[in-house]
């Protein structure tokens, strides 16, 4: 039977619920347990299909199709499992689970009510992750902080488990401890108020992780401790740390592992040990030797702020190669909106090793991309280019090189004479119904590699699956004349015939997928083509 941990938030958002989350998922599968974990957000959305990358952070997509949270992809990456639709949980999917149900007669005739149905809803889904996935704990991450009311019924819904399981039910609270510079002591009054907060939930918490800008002390500790009602050694220490990836190693100081499972009555199943994880942490602290990455991109400007979060799957890929050749990462935002005003601003693009165009939507900064990818190709710079970057790629070749000076995308300019890419009949309808939620071309895809290209030395096979998110594709129409003037259709969907990699052979690496391979790469297995694109970029 399963163990269920819940995670929630306190003082503020954004102190890293959804790494301490994978963190104690990657603690806990070193031990030897089946771990899966388990997303709520707040939001009536239905999904993160529709939410604004600037204002959530990345659309993460699951093999099956999934449009959801990021964190989903940190759970991923950090316990090294495929996650699907059963994972993420929001308002808005079990508020129309209910509705749906209760036109349905599903209730019987009953009044249905806000408590008990929504929790009861919420539990059935919890335990239905426990189910499919047969793991030996379900890490369950609660959207925003306690007090919320947006959270509260989730909270609820965690109570209410616990009353009737209390056997295998864990609360952590990961709360925040401020540092005031104008004081320079650490103040743990929010954490206290915090789990107030909790209690009048319904919910004492188990463990608290503290995080704050340094180590929490032994005085802290003892503090927490005594107002929070919980053991000194259920406080743990969760400071500010380079890189994400010593969060597990960080709490296994303070045997954040053994904690679990003492109060679970268990012992790990196996000899547990983070040796691979050990052994990335020692390559990110000790790389010396750089490699530059521009990435150029508009889902990062928001007044004078960059939010990394809009790419933070594309982030961490980078990261994961450079690190398997033991080099340092270094990434730099290059707006595209500044190279669509002035031209020789191009020039900077010289300086870096390595150039990445990621997806998008929408029509700004298109012609900036374009114009970056056409100086990548024209100066050898090695390219790397996903979803939206080969449409803009395929859009580029085909004006400059085919002498297809109007080709486009349908998305940018419907009635463009040359609609080198285009939208697939099953979406047109879609579009015209206003359908835009969840019914793209979403998850795992087949891809059939064509060999002696760069693509297939990198993945060493014939045959890929990967995940996509998109509506257009290259028009089918236009492959002979691309492929006459030296593009090179690298990999094909076999069941829909679509265009899914483009090399240009004679470049140093000019490479472009449709799909999105940043999903599936892992600290300790980056993904090949990420891979090969560093390996090219370290060469320049």
């Amino acid at each position: 039977m399963a163990k269920f941990i819940f995670v929630a938030g306190g003082v503020m958002s954004g102190i890293g619920k959804g790494v301490a989350t994978a963190s104690i998922g990657k603690i806990l599968k070193s031990k030897g347990f089946k771990v899966t974990a388990v997303k709520i957000d707040p939001y009536v959305n239905v999904d993160a299909g529709t939410m604004n990358p600037i204002e959530h952070g990345e659309v993460f997509v699951t093999a099956d199709g999934t449009e959801c949270d990021q964190d989903v992809g940190n759970y991923e990456r950090f316990i090294d499992e495929n996650l699907s639709t059963t994972n993420y949980i929001t308002t808005g999917r079990v508020y129309q689970a209910v509705i749906n149900r209760e036109r349905n007669l599903g209730y019987g005739g009953k009044c249905v009510e806000v408590v008990p149905h929504i929790p009861e809803e919420v539990i059935f889904r919890i335990k239905k992750a426990a189910r499919e996935t047969r793991a030996d704990f379900v890490l369950i991450e609660i959207g925003g902080t306690v007090g919320e009311y947006q959270n509260s019924l989730f909270l609820e819904a965690a109570r209410m488990m616990r009353l009737s399981r209390p056997e295998d039910i864990l609360f952590i609270l990961i709360s925040y401890l401020p540092v005031p510079s104008i004081i320079g002591e650490m103040k743990s009054k929010p954490t206290q108020q915090a789990v107030k907060w909790l209690n009048m939930a319904g919910i004492q918490p188990d463990i608290i992780l503290a995080r704050s800008v340094v180590a929490v002390d032994k005085p802290r500790k003892n503090k927490i401790s005594t107002f929070c009602n919980v053991d000194k050694k259920d406080v743990i220490s969760a400071p500010d740390v380079k890189s994400i990836y010593e969060v597990p190693i960080n709490f296994e100081k303070d045997r954040l592992g053994e904690r679990i499972l003492s109060k679970f009555g268990l012992t790990k199943k196996r000899k547990g040990n983070l040796r691979d994880w050990k052994k990335l942490v020692r390559v990110i602290k000790t790389a010396r030797s750089p490699v530059k990455i521009g990435i150029v991109g508009k889902y990062f400007e928001t007044g004078k702020f960059t939010l990394m979060d809009s790419y933070i799957s594309i982030i961490e890929a980078l990261k994961h190669a450079a690190w398997y050749h033991k080099r340092k990462p270094q990434i730099f935002w290059l707006s595209a909106e500044t190279y669509e005003k002035d031209k020789r601003s191009l020039k900077e693009l010289k300086e870096y090793d390595g150039i990445l165009v990621p997806g998008g939507f929408g029509v700004r900064g298109i012609e900036g991309k374009i114009r970056a990818i056409e100086f990548c190709r024209k100066n050898k710079i090695p390219f790397l280019g996903l979803c939206l970057g080969m449409q803009l790629a395929v859009i580029e070749f085909s004006r400059n090189v085919c002498g297809l000076k109007k080709a486009n995308s349908t998305e940018f300019a419907s009635h463009t004479p040359n609609p080198v890419i285009g939208v697939m009949p099953e979406q047109k309808v879609l579009l015209q119904d206003k359908k835009y939620g969840g019914t793209m071309r979403l998850g795992d895809y087949k891809c059939r590699l064509k060999p002696k290209t760069k693509s297939f030395k990198a993945y060493k096979r014939y045959t890929v699956f990967e995940r996509h998110r998109h509506r257009y594709e290259l028009n089918n129409d236009f492959r002979d004349i691309l492929e006459k003037k030296g593009m090179v259709m690298a990999g094909l969907n076999p069941e829909k015939d679509l265009v899914e990699i483009v090399e240009l052979p004679k470049h140093p690496f000019f490479l472009a997928t449709q799909f999105h391979p940043e999903f599936k790469s892992r600290p300790t297995r980056p993904h090949p083509l990420f891979k090969a694109f560093i390996k090219s970029a370290i060469k320049k």
